[in-house]
């Protein structure tokens, strides 16, 4: 008998077949999203470190100029929109509210920024979790054939029973094969989106502290 991974896996029975193939497809998609995820966080880290630098040479919204990350000029828009609107609304005369109105808006964009970069990461937190114990219960529906063959055989030649039950313990090593990289790259990810949501609140910061000293100008022309 064939006592390579493959061989076991095209002499093992359907349900051990199933349990693996789905382990392999989970251990693709997590390197998948982790390739992807990795290209676009890295892009958007370098992006928006540059436009954090141009920002703070500003002095005021009008000498910012183009900012090559969208994110960080839609915060700049939202700013001077809630600025427009308060001036509209007759606001102007509070401007401890109207920073705390800009404040709200730019933590909302923040809010879905983290969200949208951390999206697809949790797929790697449930393949880690759930790969195992379903490479475990390929293998005790696999232990469970062996013994039921091993039954209907009436022998327990080791090299009868060898056979069978290292095709089941085929689908925890695959598991763990899905598992290990899977929780790693969790973790690596977890540290990254923390470093991208602390420069996320950096840009934020400084919006603020352009939009405030762009209220504090207009309240001391007034």
């Amino acid at each position: 008998m064939d006592l390579s991974p493959v061989g076991m896996f095209e002499s093992a029975g359907g349900v051990v077949q199933a349990v693996i193939i789905g382990l392999l497809l989970a251990s693709i998609l997590t390197w998948t999203i982790s390739l992807a995820k990795w290209v676009q966080l890295r892009a958007e880290q370098r992006r928006l470190r540059e436009a954090i630098q141009k920002l703070r040479l500003a002095t005021d919204f009008a000498s910012i100029g183009e900012l090559d990350y969208p994110p960080l000029a839609e915060m700049i828009v939202h700013a001077e929109d809630e600025m427009v609107a308060s001036s509209r609304a007759g606001a102007t005369n509070s401007p401890e509210g109207l920073k705390d109105r800009i404040s709200l808006r730019l933590d909302q964009i923040e809010a879905d920024l983290r969200l949208s970069a951390g999206r697809g990461i949790g797929v790697l937190a449930i393949v880690s979790s759930t790969a195992p114990f379903v490479g475990l219960a390929g293998t005790v529906w696999g232990i469970m054939n062996s013994f039921i063959g091993i039954a209907h055989s009436h022998t327990t030649n080791l090299a009868v029973v060898a056979p069978g039950i290292a095709e089941a313990l085929l689908t925890t090593a695959v598991g763990l094969v899905a598992a290990i990289p899977a929780a790693v790259l969790y973790n690596v990810f977890t540290r990254i989106l923390a470093t991208y949501a602390g420069a996320i609140s950096n840009a934020g910061a400084t919006v603020l502290c352009l939009a405030a000293r762009e209220v504090d100008s207009v309240q001391g022309r007034v």
